[in-house]
C-alpha cells in the first residue's frame, strides 16, 4: 500500500492527531477545554480546528482544487491571526502535519525504499504553508483595517459629541 492509500485509509485518525498537535500549541488549560468539548456552539475554536483538519487531509490527497484547500485552511488561519501568536507561530500548525506524517509513515516507507513518496507528499504540505502565509497576511491586513475604521468611528463620535456640547453651551436659554 502506497502513502496516498495509507493516508486515505487513516484520514479521520490523522485529522484528529493533527488537530491534537495544533491544540498542543495553546496553554494547557485551553487544551483541556478544547479537547473535551468538540461542539460547534460551545467550543467554536476547537470544532473549527478539527473540522478544518478533517477537510484538509482529503484535499491534500486530491490536490486539484486550490480554492477548496484555501477555504478549509482559512478558518484555522483566521483563528490564529487574531490570537497572540507571532506570524511564524500562527502558521507553524501546517508543519505539524509533516511531523505527524513522518511519525506515522517514515519508518515503514524507508524500510520499503519508498521514502521518496513521503518527501513528494511533503511538497504539498510546504505549498499548504505558503497558502497559509498568504491567508495569514490577508487576515492580519483585514484586522488592521478594522482597527483603523474603529478609531475613525470613535473619533467621529467624539467630534460629534463635542459639537453637540458646544451648541448646547452657545444656545441662549429661554426665560
Amino acid at each position: 500500500m502506497g502513502l496516498h492509500e495509507a493516508i486515505a485509509e487513516r484520514k479521520d485518525e490523522l485529522a484528529g492527531k493533527w488537530a491534537d498537535l495544533i491544540l498542543a500549541t495553546y496553554p494547557a488549560e485551553t487544551q483541556v477545554v478544547w479537547r473535551k468539548n468538540r461542539d460547534a456552539f460551545t467550543n467554536p475554536v476547537g470544532h473549527s480546528i478539527l473540522d478544518s483538519t478533517a477537510k484538509l487531509i482529503p484535499l491534500l490527497l486530491e490536490w486539484n482544487d486550490a480554492e477548496a484547500v484555501a477555504r478549509a485552511l482559512d478558518m484555522i488561519v483566521k483563528i490564529r491571526a487574531v490570537q497572540d501568536f507571532s506570524p511564524s507561530q500562527a502558521i507553524s500548525f501546517v508543519f505539524l502535519l509533516k511531523k505527524l506524517l513522518r511519525q506515522e509513515f517514515a519508518e515503514s516507507l524507508a524500510s520499503r525504499g519508498e521514502l521518496a513518496e513521503l518527501l513528494a507528499f511533503e511538497t504539498r504540505v510546504d505549498n499548504l504553508a505558503v497558502m497559509a502565509f498568504d491567508l495569514y497576511v490577508a487576515s492580519r491586513d483585514q484586522v488592521a483595517r478594522m482597527r483603523v475604521e474603529e478609531v475613525k468611528r470613535a473619533h467621529k463620535n467624539i467630534v460629534r459629541r463635542a459639537n453637540l456640547m458646544k451648541s448646547d453651551v452657545a444656545a441662549p436659554k429661554a426665560v
